[in-house]
């Protein structure tokens, strides 16, 4: 590995591998490195080895930030039509599903391997398992890396005697793409918020988004009961509202519903559940009193709606929420408190204990502020020629193939300048 370069990315991951091929589509001398054993490991692990790699529709307000207008600049430069233009010409196979988002047929690898192959055709250097020691940078303004062979446990003594210090590399250009904190055991760091420290940026607080909540009181039991039922859902808060499946599971609620609400919630804030998105259950329930006065509520609301509500979940929800009228016939059960069952199966209000956290998060809320970064290059405004894209940056997407598109997005006008 030689030692200077035009450009060094930090981050062999969505968007360091983007913004390393449209540079070296330039003529421009890239180096990628990772601390990681493989390039792109969400790459691989994402929509369950499928890989939502965009969506059909992108906007600004499908993003959250400090700074709502900074993502519309490079969304529109570059686009998800120019991605679905570079995975059609690479004659990778996907679909559509539900909601504009478009999945590899066969396996995230296509995508990978995609990204991998133009960076090789056009003189990139991925260097793996290494880790950055330190940044400095010189009087032009181009920098110093010192850069370390991760330890491995696997390897002898023995053979890092052979290069026991550590190298130090140059570039002109260096672009942070070290993404966020979520799902440390694929490698996640807080490194690229420590090198935006160092530079003098500020780092809006992280949390994990897209994540499932968890609940540790009467509900958490009664939810763990119910693991692996799926049901549709408006999920809602002060904030936000979703209309998508709900997953319950040993640990609290999941699916795309509760997924999308986590990224507009704040611990201690409650959510909103309508498990009868379809209809008005207070007036379907006075007018079931009326039609079947002597039928019990477990016995009509099968069918309030179609598909019906599983019976797991509709007997775990009579304890919840009308075991006191459980077993009295409609006729003879008043109005009021047919209404106020009613108010509750259409807005039923829960708190989470919190969420799992990074482990299971698909992104990571807040990152680098964006106040100190141009969103036309994605140039760092206070240290010339150093560069953030992709998840390192307080730019979070919904579930759906817009956390990628924003990493193809970002990596592409870092690249084109760099």
């Amino acid at each position: 590995m030689t030692t200077d370069y035009d450009v060094i990315i930090i981050g062999a991951g969505a968007s360091g591998l983007m913004c390393a091929l449209t540079a070296a589509q330039r003529g421009r001398r890239v180096l990628v490195l990772d601390h990681a054993n493989k390039a792109g490991k969400k790459i691989l692990m994402s929509g369950g080895g499928r890989c939502n790699f965009t969506n059909l529709s992108i906007d600004a307000n499908n993003y959250l930030s400090q700074n709502p207008h900074f993502c519309k600049s490079a969304l529109a430069q570059y686009t998800q039509w120019d991605f679905i233009a570079l995975v059609e010409a690479y004659g990778v196979a996907y679909h559509e599903r539900d909601h504009g988002q478009l999945f590899c047929v066969n396996s995230a690898q296509d995508i990978l391997q995609l990204l991998l192959d133009i960076c090789h055709a056009h003189g990139v250097t991925i260097a793996l398992r290494r880790e950055v020691q330190d940044i400095q940078t010189n009087a032009d303004d181009s920098f110093a890396i010192s850069v370390a062979p991760v330890a491995d446990k696997r390897t002898t003594t023995a053979t890092y005697r052979v290069n026991p210090t550590p190298q130090t590399l140059h570039c002109q250009s260096l672009v942070i793409a070290t993404g966020g904190l979520s799902i440390p055991t694929m490698g996640a760091t807080g490194f690229g918020y420590q090198v935006a420290t160092q530079f003098g940026h500020d780092i809006v607080p992280t949390s994990a988004g897209l994540v499932p909540f968890t609940f540790t009181d009467q509900l958490g039991a009664a939810f763990a009961s119910l693991a692996g039922t799926g049901v549709q859902v408006t999920a809602s808060n002060a904030h936000a509202a979703f209309d998508l499946a709900m997953l319950f599971t040993h640990r609290g609620l999941s699916g795309p519903a509760m997924l999308q609400l986590s990224n507009y919630w704040q611990l201690g804030e409650p959510i909103t559940l309508d498990l009868l998105p379809q209809l008005d259950a207070t007036d379907w329930l006075l007018t079931r009193k009326q039609r079947q006065p002597t039928a019990l509520l477990r016995n009509v609301l099968p069918d309030a709606i179609r598909p019906a509500l599983p019976k797991k979940l509709l007997a775990t929800l009579q304890n919840l929420l009308w075991a006191d009228i459980a077993d009295t016939r409609l006729g003879d059960i008043k109005n009021q408190r047919l209404m106020t069952l009613g108010d509750t199966l259409n807005g039923w209000q829960i708190l989470p204990s919190g969420t799992e956290g990074y482990r299971t998060a698909e992104v990571t809320r807040g990152g680098v502020a964006t106040d100190r970064i141009a969103s036309k290059t994605m140039q760092s405004q206070l240290q010339p020629n150093l560069y953030f894209i992709g998840e390192v940056l307080d730019v979070t997407g919904w579930l759906g193939g817009y956390n990628f598109q924003w990493a193809w997005s970002s990596g592409f006008v870092a690249g084109q300048v760099v």
